[in-house]
């Protein structure tokens, strides 16, 4: 039994290594060789990709899950400050992983719904950190808001400044912070 889940773990190791090494999709046969298995073992832990995605979610929410709640009350400033802080750390640290999981979103029933159910927790969590706001606004306005902050806190947008723009991480977090309080302004 000791066995065999250290031959999962080396699996799901591999796996994530990989994509973090910038492998987008490695196969099965990079994935042995990487974990020190055979080809078989990793069929015999793993049925199909869906498993090992499923696994390799798992792991990946656990490394990056956060340390602390951030704060629902107190100076807007400071709830920004902290709210960027935060998303930015989280944001830089799951970008491969996130990469290849968003690459292989619209084939795996599994990573569809592990991404979506990431993205329900982001809004959710915006929602906390700004509902005095949020609360102060007429319901469709307030619902249109926090689509705006979650999209403005999004990976995607993380990954379009990082990436597409080229900006560092403190030049990013700027950015995002200039957005939360542009969308927190009263109009």
């Amino acid at each position: 039994m000791a066995r065999a889940a250290r031959t999962n773990d080396a699996v799901v190791e591999a796996f994530l290594s990989l994509i973090e090494e910038g492998d987008l999709r490695p196969g099965a046969q990079r994935i042995a060789e990487r974990a020190g298995v055979s080809l078989r073992s990793v069929f015999h832990h793993f049925q199909d990709l869906e498993t090992l995605f499923a696994a390799a979610a798992e792991r990946q929410m656990r490394r990056v899950a956060a340390p602390a709640p951030l704060p629902a009350g107190g100076p807007l400033a400071d709830r920004i400050a902290a709210f960027v802080a935060a998303r930015s750390r989280m944001l830089e640290a799951i970008t491969p992983v996130r990469r290849a999981a968003v690459l292989n979103e619209p084939f795996s029933p599994t990573l569809a719904a592990r991404l979506r159910w990431a993205r329900d927790l982001a809004r959710e969590e915006a929602a906390r950190v700004f509902h005095v706001e949020l609360r102060a606004r007429k319901p469709s306005d307030r619902r249109d808001l926090l689509a705006a902050l979650a999209v403005a806190a999004e990976w995607s947008t993380w990954e379009a400044l990082r990436a597409h723009q080229g900006l560092t991480v403190a030049q990013a977090r700027r950015v995002m912070a200039r957005a939360i309080r542009a969308l927190l302004k009263e109009d």
